[in-house]
């Protein structure tokens, strides 16, 4: 028993007002036919040598039994159900209401109830996934104030645009998840940091690096690797399109946090790369750099159609049907050293 603190007041054990002390407990209660621990709170009597509850610390301790099943079972705890729920601003009456179920739901999960693994399935969606909570609350506009729309939805829009880097590598690996290992990404698994960092690389050495460059730059410097080393850089898949090559998942490629550009109007919208402020090489190795360096002497001066051009004569181009990935197998036949 640990003493957290002493009040001093009218005793409801011993009748009599004295300094009453507030005690903690570790326990073992039995829930659902298991067995869980807990840190019980109570009233101490020095005179009777007897503990009370009040009716706050019974609610308090009844909680806490069910967070530790929670917890044993591995479920959210009431805290967290609560957390997340503030994360987004959202009342417990239109968080039930969002999710389509009874008006207090939530508050009983907040408070007394232990949810289901159905129920906490959703709710673990909700706290990782704000886009989904976005779709969520669009289908329940019509039931929610226009104010509180209004704020849950400014609320969800901000934890997105936080995640939105990961959205977008989940989607280039959903991508990559139809590729075969040993033919596709050049004896090595994806690696998106190097792909930001040969991305920076390049954008700091060369001047005018737009797009169609850029991914004509990339699949020379990651061929010319595995030519020389056995494996390519990134590990990215090239198919063979009118332009040459171009990696598998460019449009999320680009807009991959560490990704900088302008936007600038041509004859049409176009990317101008540009190196992100403080960038810093810590993933190419020595051997990397050497082979992207040896692109940058190669083609960082050459216009796009003429770097277009030079990828229309290389073999490992002209031998893959237009569309389909080019296979790092044709690396001997690249047409420099």
């Amino acid at each position: 028993m640990e003493t957290l603190r002493s009040e001093h007041k009218l005793c409801l054990s011993c009748m009599e007002e004295h300094d009453v002390s507030i005690v903690e407990i570790e326990e073992k209660e039995i829930f659902k036919g298991g067995e869980v621990e807990i840190t019980s709170i109570y009233e101490y009597c020095s005179n009777t040598d007897e503990l009370l509850e009040t009716e706050d610390m019974i609610r308090a301790n009844n909680l806490a039994v069910k967070d530790a099943y929670r917890k044993k079972m591995g479920l959210l705890t009431s805290s967290e159900i609560k957390n997340l729920r503030e994360k987004y601003g959202i009342s417990q009456k239109d968080f039930s209401e969002i999710l389509d179920w009874g008006g207090a739901t939530i508050t009983r999960y907040e408070n007394h109830q232990v949810q289901d693994r159905a129920h906490d399935d959703v709710l673990r969606k909700i706290d990782s996934d704000p886009k989904w909570l976005l779709d969520m609350l669009k289908r329940a506009k019509d039931r929610l104030s226009e104010k509180a729309f209004a704020k849950y939805f400014h609320e969800a829009n901000e934890e997105y645009n936080k995640r939105k880097n990961q959205y977008l590598i989940d989607a280039i690996y959903a991508i990559y998840a139809d590729f075969e290992e040993e033919t596709v990404p050049g004896s090595m698994e994806l690696r998106l940091d190097k792909v930001v960092e040969v991305i920076n690389y390049l954008a700091q050495r060369v001047s005018n690096l737009h797009k169609v460059k850029l991914m004509k730059m990339l699949w020379y410097s990651d061929i010319l690797n595995f030519k020389r080393h056995g494996n390519a850089i990134t590990g990215l898949a090239y198919s063979a399109l009118p332009m040459g090559a171009v990696p598998e998942g460019h449009d999320q490629i680009v807009k991959l946090e560490g990704v900088s550009f302008d936007i600038v109007l041509y004859d049409e919208i176009a990317y101008k790369f540009k190196p992100t402020p403080g960038f810093e090489i810590k993933n190419l190795s020595d051997d990397e750099i050497a082979s992207i360096d040896k692109i940058i002497n190669e083609f960082g001066e050459l216009t796009t159609p003429q770097i277009v051009k030079k990828m229309h004569d290389e073999e490992a181009y002209k031998n893959t049907p237009k569309n389909c990935v080019i296979h790092y197998s044709f690396a001997g036949s690249l047409s420099i050293e």
